[in-house]
């Protein structure tokens, strides 16, 4: 199912572009049509780009990397600001400073200053400095916070970039194709499509137009990081059953080792003298002559007994 409708992006002017004078040749394929002098967008072409870049951005998301946002111009910044905050992603919407990707660890450095002049504040090193100096520092601190707040927590080069209007960020796009890093990018008429890896066609000086395919990029991000959170869970689960049926394996075994018992000692056989063989030998004999005997005895009596019928 796509992420949006012909008509909601109709209603917010996602197809008006540009005068036909301003257009740039290589967008022919997503222009549908000219009225007034104004090129008209495709806006069967933008549903199907909007799906792919949102598809690619959800996946990023999902593996825990960072996409970082650009958009410096007036209508723009507030939009993408206050819609990329909800999912924690590191943004530039004040100015593109030189070098923010291709110098990157000179940016790193500036964002640990800032940092450390916020612990300065805390630990209580601003009651010892002068007035002047401390107004110093507070200014810079300000300057930084304008041009590196968004992206203090940006600890290493994004995994992608998607940019507002990438004819107005030509900086920002040069450096990210030095780096080899994913453009994803709202790209009008006036605007050169090359070297753009997820072109979305589409008005980017509406603020309307501008709303709603953040709305839709925002959205698909979060779905990412949702299922990268619902799969650590079951991870997580799995861990623990894991560890409890090995619980309980220990559990059984050593109930078992306590059941078994050791087994009971013979008795040492008892040493048969010469004298003990000798009476058993004596008494075996001894018993079948006291049979013959009892017979030789009872005959006589039989013997009697008949006379004494006769």
């Amino acid at each position: 199912m796509p992420r949006t409708n012909f008509e909601e992006l109709l209603k917010a002017g996602v197809h008006f572009g540009h005068l036909k004078r301003k257009w740039n040749p290589n967008m022919a394929p997503y222009i549908f049509m000219e009225r007034n002098s104004i090129h008209i967008i495709d806006l069967h072409k933008t549903i199907v780009k909007l799906d792919e870049a949102a598809d690619a951005l959800k996946q990023i998301a999902k593996s825990g990397r960072k996409i970082l946002f650009v958009a410096t111009k007036k209508q723009a910044k507030e939009i993408v600001s206050e819609k990329v905050k909800t999912v924690g992603m590191p943004y530039i919407t004040e100015r593109w400073s030189g070098g923010m990707l291709t110098n990157f660890p000179t940016v790193r450095k500036a964002i640990k200053k800032m940092n450390s002049i916020d612990k300065m504040a805390v630990d209580g090193t601003f009651k010892n400095i002068s007035k002047r100096e401390r107004l110093q520092i507070s200014r810079q601190r300000e300057k930084l916070e304008i041009n590196l707040g968004s992206i203090a927590d940006m600890t290493r080069i994004p995994a992608a970039i998607f940019i507002v209007d990438v004819f107005n960020e030509s900086i920002a796009v040069n450096e990210a194709k030095k780096l080899n890093i994913p453009i994803f990018g709202m790209v009008d008429t006036n605007s050169e499509p090359k070297g753009i890896d997820f072109v979305i066609p589409s008005n980017d000086d509406a603020s309307a137009s501008i709303s709603l395919i953040m709305d839709i990029v925002v959205d698909s991000v979060k779905e990412g990081l949702n299922e990268r959170k619902l799969e650590r869970e079951k991870e997580d689960k799995r861990k623990v059953a894991k560890k409890e049926a090995k619980k309980e394996v220990k559990k059984v075994e050593a109930k078992e080792e306590v059941k078994v018992e050791t087994p009971a000692k013979k008795a040492p056989a008892k040493k048969v003298t010469k004298v003990e063989v000798t009476e058993k030998i004596e008494a075996k004999e001894k018993k079948p002559a006291a049979k013959k005997a009892t017979t030789k005895k009872a005959a006589p009596k039989e013997v009697e007994a008949a006379k004494e019928e006769k």
